[in-house]
């Protein structure tokens, strides 16, 4: 259950980061993978920033006069996308032996729940939601 305050996706992001702190000492590949998901949920960020404002130049050139809509949904990708990246560089800068303290509810994330929230992660990535028009073609 994910509480409707914060972004979704930033709160499955620190169970999966909670749970993977918390079973370190188990598996030490667990650190290695903490970091990675860490770089690549920063470089999602930064992919999906640069390409919202890319399409927003793309759809200024052709057009040649910008939408108030188009604009606010800009601003709010990049608004989202900042605060995604404040969170992630928290998480950077804290000693795994500190996240702890950042924890949001690590005890009720077992290995299915794990499980199940990297799945789901993973299906938002661009290639996941366009594996279909590989197939396709």
């Amino acid at each position: 259950q994910v509480s409707g305050g914060e972004d979704e996706i930033q709160q499955l992001q620190k169970a999966l980061l909670d749970y993977l702190d918390e079973n370190t000492e188990i598996d030490a590949s667990l650190v290695f993978s903490r970091k990675f998901y860490v770089a690549q949920w920063f470089r999602d960020t930064t992919m999906e920033t640069e390409k919202a404002i890319k399409s927003q130049k793309d759809e200024d050139s052709s057009e040649g006069t910008h939408h108030a809509k188009d604009v606010e949904t800009t601003g709010q990708i990049m608004h989202r996308a900042e605060s995604r990246k404040k969170f992630l560089r928290s998480i950077i800068k804290t000693a795994p032996s500190q996240f702890s303290t950042l924890k949001m509810n690590s005890d009720t994330v077992d290995y299915e729940d794990a499980c199940l929230i990297v799945r789901y992660l993973a299906s938002m990535r661009p290639f996941a939601q366009s594996f279909d028009i590989y197939l396709t073609q």
